[in-house]
């Protein structure tokens, strides 16, 4: 892969985390689901079991969000210190740490948790889609 390759194929991943994230914190619910595939899996060491299936990985996000929207939390997710590990233009692991942000209506914003985000990313025509995600919070053992 040339370096302007491997340029463009970061910025991709870059780009689709911005995009995937903001769709949850805007309470997209349905379109965030659909960046992962249809066998999709979303692991958390916080979550006793993995979920899997996007229409699963959708209604646990769902679930999470009015919950928020329900308590008059707004939480954003904000990814850094991105790398892209290994793979090719169909496929990549890509390697994030995200910090979750919460914020009270009426109060002042904190950081909630920290975290390591792996996934594993598979082209979809010019989209990136989830296959994996294994999300590990810093606190947790």
């Amino acid at each position: 892969m040339t370096a302007v390759d491997a340029a463009t194929l970061y910025y991709q991943v870059q780009q689709f985390y911005a995009q995937q994230m903001q769709l949850l914190d805007d309470g997209k619910v349905a379109e965030w689901a659909a960046t992962f595939t249809e066998d999709g899996v979303f692991a958390a060491n916080a979550h006793p079991e993995p979920v899997t299936g996007r229409t699963a990985i959708e209604a646990a996000a769902r679930k999470a969000t009015e919950e928020y929207a329900a308590k008059q939390i707004q939480r954003r997710h904000w990814l850094g210190m991105v790398s892209v590990e290994s793979g090719d233009q169909d496929a990549v692991v890509a390697r994030c740490y995200a910090l979750v942000i919460e914020t009270p209506r009426g109060g002042q914003a904190a950081i909630r948790v920290s975290t390591v985000c792996a996934d594993k990313l598979v082209r979809d025509g010019d989209n990136w889609l989830v296959q994996d995600r294994q999300v590990t919070r810093d606190d947790l053992a």
